[in-house]
């Protein structure tokens, strides 16, 4: 505690404050959660401005143009191709000016083109041709029934995965009335999906979950540098949770209270 800084100190306390500004909207929207907002907003903004500018700019155009001079807008540079993407780049901007504004067009439908090429393939390789792979692996036959008491059923995965895909495309097969056999598949098909989703939805939480640990983290690095020890940390967070519930309960009230329309 003897070798914190001032200015660590401050810092943890201001990520102290923005963490429970962010936790009073568990209350109601109100200023200091959007003052937390707005700066999450800003911050980031700028973030990624600098990001851009020293990993993009600064390697893939200015580096490559070092070698020549302002005076001949660098023209005379071993590599004065690379002119063409910052008029591109600069063109762009014209889309604040209303006489101009067309100019924007340009370089906006060659990014969209050149980015389409690059996605289509890549969506094509990653969401459909890596899928299809997975959903027709061969049986390892040998170990069909588990390689252990901790893996009972690794036999039975690729039999699951390869009837679950089909009958996930089954539900989507609108040519054909879902009836009859057709008409099981395609509801296995929806348990099937909704396993999936209820599975991603399950990562999501996992992850939220984990960023709200580390704000509790902060929360508990304050309490520690402030006062020192646990206990100053564990009472802090029950009279702040006390005080969300008791501003819950008064907005219920509250609104319990006001006159319905007939």
């Amino acid at each position: 505690m003897e070798s914190m800084t001032i200015g660590t100190f401050l810092w943890t306390a201001l990520g102290a404050f923005l963490t429970l500004c962010i936790f009073s909207f568990l209350y109601k929207d109100n200023p200091l959660y959007k003052l937390a907002e707005h700066l999450v907003v800003g911050v980031s903004a700028g973030y990624f401005v600098i990001i851009l500018w020293h990993n993009g700019l600064v390697p893939n155009l200015f580096s490559r143009l070092s070698d020549g001079d302002f005076y001949f807008l660098w023209l005379n540079s071993s590599k004065p191709w690379y002119l063409i993407p910052s008029i591109l780049g600069m063109m762009m901007w014209t889309r604040f000016i209303r006489k101009w504004a067309w100019v924007s067009r340009w370089p906006m439908a060659l990014y969209i083109g050149i980015a389409t090429g690059l996605a289509i393939p890549l969506e094509m390789k990653n969401r459909v041709l890596t899928q299809l792979d997975a959903a027709m692996r061969p049986v390892d036959w040998a170990n069909f029934f588990g390689n252990g008491y901790l893996d009972p059923i690794s036999g039975y995965s690729h039999i699951i995965i390869f009837f679950g895909t089909i009958a996930a495309l089954f539900y989507f097969f609108f040519s054909k009335e879902h009836s009859g056999v057709f008409k099981g598949v395609a509801r296995l098909g929806i348990w099937i999906l909704m396993i999936g989703f209820g599975a991603s939805f399950g990562y999501t939480v996992m992850a939220r979950i984990s960023l709200f640990i580390q704000r509790i983290q902060v929360l508990e690095d304050f309490t520690n540098v402030a006062w020192g020890g646990s206990g100053a940390f564990l009472l802090i967070w029950f009279i702040t949770f006390g005080i969300f519930v008791l501003l819950s309960i008064y907005e219920f009230i509250k609104y319990l209270g006001r006159p319905r329309n007939a």
